[in-house]
């Protein structure tokens, strides 16, 4: 498992002298008590050939945590080409970089079958996907104008000539304290000795792309 960039924040403490300075960094770790709205909507969308397909699929919401379960249905309203194959998949959608240099990474986190056969007009197939066994972060949105993560829901039928049709869905994904209740994080207090040289300069973060 690699990674693209990696956010951290320290707390630096620094002795100015006359030729040269001391300087000490340890981690800690920021929480934020921003959280998502409590308005979670359900997901409806329709994808289609005129005069050959017609499917609609919902999920039961648009915001999940890391360990929920992604639940939602498929409706088959027309059926005129022979579908043999059908399947949900999660993709991760890393980018990086600003204005002419920005590099996107897409990474398949989860392929999960749920159609194996033709399905005719009026059937219905259910979806249920649990999250806790991938390996996923996170939604990131603009980290410091550099970074993002994104996760998308990408709905893919194969017919029996192998021609693939998809429809693909935005999905935010949140640690599950954000989701349930938040819970504040606390960094053991660290004692500084009296400075009897020079300033001490406060708390900085930092993003590393490697």
């Amino acid at each position: 498992m690699w990674w693209l960039c990696r956010r951290c924040y320290f707390l630096q403490a620094t002795v100015s002298r006359r030729l040269n300075y001391i300087s000490k960094e340890i981690d800690i770790v920021v929480h934020t008590l921003s959280t998502y709205p409590e308005l979670n909507s359900s997901i409806k969308m329709e994808v289609g050939i005129e005069g050959c397909l017609h499917i609609e699929f919902d999920y039961n919401k648009s915001k999940y945590h890391l360990k929920d379960v992604i639940v939602g249905k498929i409706y088959f309203l027309l059926v005129r080409i022979k579908i043999k194959h059908m399947e949900i998949d999660i993709i991760k959608r890393e980018t990086t970089g600003t204005g002419p240099n920005v590099y996107h990474e897409n990474d398949t986190i989860a392929k999960y079958e749920i159609m194996d056969g033709a399905p005719v007009r009026g059937e219905s197939i259910p979806i249920r996907l649990f999250l806790a066994g991938y390996e996923m972060t996170p939604t990131m949105r603009d980290i410091n104008k550099k970074f993002s993560v994104r996760y998308y829901l990408n709905l893919v039928l194969i017919d029996e000539e192998e021609r693939r049709y998809f429809k693909q869905q935005s999905a935010q994904m949140a640690p599950v304290t954000m989701m349930t209740q938040p819970t504040m994080l606390y960094t053991q207090p660290v004692m500084m000795p009296p400075n009897p040289f020079g300033s001490i300069t406060g708390v900085q973060g930092s993003s590393e792309q490697g």
